[in-house]
């Protein structure tokens, strides 16, 4: 994972520029952090939920609320991430959320009712919602090209590794109903990453922002080694500040051709959470107690869920920039479109044995690994390369936005349609939005792969269509 700079490639700074990346990398791990709490604050409910339904006599309506209570607050967090990582630098963002983490765990632990624990999941959102934010920012903005896009991925996978955590933790507290301990062991990593996040530097280009020019030279030298690295960067950092712009909301404004960018990344992430992956998350084990599963038994197979999304993500950052976004997202939908289907009809027709029980299990499984291969990764990365420079900020602010939004309806209303439609007709219906998505990637989608983002962008606003943004300019009309 430790990328090599083109300095390192001459031979006298090769261990100058070894030594900078591998300083950069491991802080951009310690920054990746803020994914494994996102993906542990994520997973935790699933197992937890049916323990607290019982103890606070909580119906449909109300789980609903308390799972995507912590949507909501992500909403809001994400809206102001980025004023507040402006304001307070990306490890300030970060600290403030490692706060949230941590107040909002002990809130959620010893809540002695529905209403305390519903605040205590709505101050894990708002962290969730500015770390979500700011981690892959910071590590953007600290680490050198070549290493980049693998840092991004990283980050990606240690939300999958948070989630298949907390999945394993609630599968061993399940046997006694601990719902509070399944809760409040998230204190411990919350207080790690709190600590963590105090040893961060600001970064270059935020301390460049401020006009911080000798305290960004002394972080990049820190993070390169290398004196003639450092100055390099430092004058790419102020050239490109000079030209930028932050109207982003103006340009949206007065560019059509940046609206269709902002829109097909708004469109992506709706349909995203419309193929039902966060609605089994949540609800794992209540999916699986309606295939007679006992609750304990429920559990553990949520555990395997949990372990199929982080192995196959690890496949998808191997493979996207081999095969393209294109031919795996597509493949991503049709897996995941077919095995709700077997979902649905199992939930209808496989009655209570043993045999329907295993092909349940392998369905929701074959279900995870679709989307963990293609919805899940590639519409981030999508949303991230096909917004322009100018307006980047803008548009993934509205992208992540919408994702969190679309999550807290989703997560809400999952179960009074498990109680108004069944469990099967409830599969079915998402399988129907992951045909509509099939659609939607045949018509709009780009294939990114190999295209520079300066490529993508003089397309979009030459106003080529959406789906041939990644093809070479003056190919795509």
């Amino acid at each position: 994972m430790v990328g090599v700079t083109p300095a390192a490639r001459s031979g006298g700074g090769a261990s100058s520029s070894q030594k900078t990346t591998g300083r950069a990398t491991f802080l951009g791990i310690l920054a990746a952090l803020s994914g494994l709490m996102f993906g542990l604050d994520t997973g935790v409910v699933a197992g937890a939920l049916p323990f607290i339904a019982t103890d606070f006599h909580a119906g449909a309506a109300m789980q609903g609320w308390i799972v995507s209570s912590m949507m909501a607050g992500a909403a809001v967090g994400a809206t102001f991430a980025g004023r507040i990582s402006v304001s307070f630098g990306r490890p300030g963002a970060m600290l403030g959320a490692g706060i949230l983490f941590l107040v909002g765990t002990l809130f959620c632990a010893f809540a002695p009712g529905v209403a305390l624990l519903i605040t205590g999941r709505v101050l894990l959102g708002l962290a969730v919602g500015v770390a979500a934010f700011a981690a892959p920012l910071y590590i953007s903005e600290i680490t050198v090209e070549s290493a980049r896009g693998a840092m991004i991925s990283f980050y990606q996978l240690m939300v999958t590794l948070g989630i298949f955590l907390a999945f394993v933790s609630d599968s061993i507290l399940s046997e006694g109903g601990h719902w509070r301990w399944m809760l409040g062991i998230m204190g411990v990593p919350a207080a790690l990453f709190l600590g963590v996040v105090l040893i961060l530097p600001h970064s270059p280009r935020w301390l460049m922002m401020r006009g911080d020019t000798e305290r960004a030279r002394k972080v990049l030298r820190m993070l390169r080694s290398d004196e003639e690295v450092a100055e390099a960067e430092l004058a790419d950092i102020d050239d490109r500040l000079s030209k930028s712009s932050d109207a982003g909301y103006g340009l949206f404004r007065s560019n059509p051709n940046f609206r269709r960018s902002v829109f097909l990344g708004i469109t992506l992430q709706i349909m995203q959470q419309l193929s039902g992956i966060n609605a089994l998350l949540y609800y794992a084990p209540r999916v699986f107690e309606a295939a007679h599963f006992g609750t304990n038994a429920a559990v553990w197979a949520t555990t395997l869920v949990g372990l199929t999304n982080m192995v196959f993500t690890g496949v998808a950052i191997r493979y996207a920039d081999r095969w393209g976004r294109r031919p795996l997202l597509l493949t991503s939908c049709v897996i995941v479109g077919a095995s709700l289907v077997g979902v649905g009809a199992v939930l209808a027709f496989g009655g209570g044995s043993l045999a329907a029980s295993i092909l349940l299990c392998a369905l929701i499984l074959v279900f995870v690994a679709g989307f963990a291969i293609g919805e899940g990764p590639l519409v981030w990365a999508l949303c991230s390369e096909v917004q322009p420079t100018r307006g980047r900020d803008f548009g993934i602010g509205c992208s992540t936005v919408t994702n969190w939004v679309a999550n807290w309806v989703v997560s809400s209303i999952f179960p009074l349609m498990m109680l108004a439609m069944g469990a099967s007709w409830t599969f079915i219906l998402f399988a129907a939005f992951n045909g509509l998505f099939v659609l939607i990637t045949l018509g709009f989608v780009p294939e990114t792969k190999g295209a520079s983002l300066e490529r993508i962008e003089a397309n979009l606003f030459a106003g080529v269509p959406l789906r041939k943004l990644g093809e070479p300019e003056g190919n795509g009309q």
